[in-house]
């Protein structure tokens, strides 16, 4: 059946086909059908296929595809160097000895630093964990070129490196700075602190500025200039019995005026110890010890006659001796009822000549009448006993004699003023 439906099938095509040529054997223009069918055939057969450029055959449009796919993209451009920023800049003078002394990368890491003084000394730093900077450790010395050289990579390795110089500032001076009390020492309630300086200082401002005063327990005090080589601090009242105090005076570095800069920075610690005070009235001619609040002792005196009074007011305990020259011509005293002595176990209370000694001579006039030069005779049992007992800082106050006070600046009379006025 499906046999015969292929053999009719064929047989109409053929006939189809013979009808058309007998049909018409020519067409339009004189051109025959054949040639027709066969112009058509031909036109169908060389169409631009869907994407195909017309007039190309398939060979060169492949052609053209192998040429395009077998081109690479052009390559990105290298990674910029990286950038080292050394501070100070390169070529920099007068810089501060304390600044910060660093160098920074931008665009990749640093992987060395070296600052080194003209000698080959090297300044310690520290890089950072991500290699990004470089910070010095140590302050830097006076009027001292420095070298910084460095390396970086940036993030294809590449290396860049810097060198550049600065100058460290130039003194037109240096100050050693030294105290009173000195480390370790144990003082009394009376005691200010003293910073000394070889050399004047112009700026007081900026010195005090780089004294730290911290105390335990803690206690509120302020500075007073005794001159231009000397400030004090002291308590608002007296020290608190068993404070411990620490001082760190960092002048190095410091244009303390003038172009005057600390030479080195300095540091010291003390203790206060027990409350000893020698309360001496002259109207009873008699000194009072109390420790602690505590009368321990009662001691007959004689004080400076009228003409050569005792100063009135707070004096401390600065310095002991087991035998001292006394001698007048060191206060002005020369000639007629001057003298140069030694005396026994002799305990300074002022610069202006201030003791309290051994007087055996004047025994009979201790606790009656005052006949000294203006220091406080006692007994040689009781300057010894006192030479034994008090230590610096402690107090001796003074009252009721026909003397002026005590001037701040003579020993150790801080306590002659208010607080306020004194750190006014």
């Amino acid at each position: 059946m499906n046999r015969s439906r292929g053999v009719r099938c064929s047989l109409v095509l053929a006939v189809t086909v013979v009808a058309l040529v007998v049909a018409g054997c020519s067409g339009p223009a004189g051109q025959s059908s054949l040639g027709a069918l066969a112009q058509s055939a031909q036109s169908d057969a060389v169409a631009p296929a869907p994407g195909q450029v017309p007039g190309s055959d398939t060979a060169t449009v492949l052609d053209s595809m192998a040429v395009t796919s077998a081109t690479s993209p052009p390559p990105p451009p290298p990674p910029p160097a990286a950038v080292i920023s050394p501070t100070p800049a390169d070529g920099t003078t007068g810089v501060d000895p304390l600044a910060p002394i660093s160098v920074a990368v931008g665009g990749g890491t640093l992987s060395s630093v070296r600052v080194s003084n003209p000698g080959g000394e090297e300044v310690p730093g520290t890089l950072a964990p991500d290699g990004l900077s470089w910070t010095a450790a140590v302050e830097l010395g006076y009027g001292t070129t420095y070298t910084v050289a460095a390396d970086a990579r940036n993030v294809a390795g590449a290396v860049s490196q810097s060198q550049t110089t600065f100058t460290t500032v130039v003194p037109g001076n240096l100050t050693a700075a030294s105290s009173f009390p000195s480390d370790g020492m144990t003082v009394g309630i009376g005691q200010p602190i003293s910073v000394f300086f070889d050399e004047p200082v112009a700026d007081h401002a900026a010195a005090q500025q780089a004294i730290t005063v911290t105390t335990a327990p803690a206690q509120a005090g302020g500075f007073r200039w005794i001159s231009d080589r000397e400030v004090r601090w002291r308590p608002a009242s007296y020290w608190q019995p068993g404070t411990t105090v620490a001082v760190a005076v960092k002048t190095y570095g410091k244009n303390l005026g003038n172009g005057t800069y600390g030479q080195a920075d300095m540091s010291f610690g003390f203790a206060v110890g027990r409350s000893m005070v020698a309360e001496i009235d002259d109207n009873t001619h008699t000194m009072v010890v109390t420790q602690d609040g505590q009368v321990i002792n009662t001691i007959p005196v004689s004080m400076g006659r009228d003409q050569y009074p005792t100063y009135n007011g707070v004096h401390v305990v600065a310095e002991k001796y087991e035998t001292k020259i006394m001698d007048s011509r060191t206060w002005g005293l020369t000639g007629a009822g001057s003298y140069r002595t030694e005396v026994a176990w002799a305990t300074r209370i002022s610069d202006s000549g201030e003791f309290v000694h051994a007087a055996p001579w004047s025994v009979d006039s201790q606790g009656y009448e005052n006949v000294s030069h203006g220091c406080v005779n006692v007994s040689t049992d009781a300057a010894k006993w006192f030479y034994d007992t008090f230590i610096p800082g402690d107090l001796v106050i003074i009252g009721n004699t026909v003397g002026p006070p005590l001037e701040v600046w003579d020993g150790y009379g801080d306590f002659q003023m208010a607080f306020e006025q004194y750190v006014a």
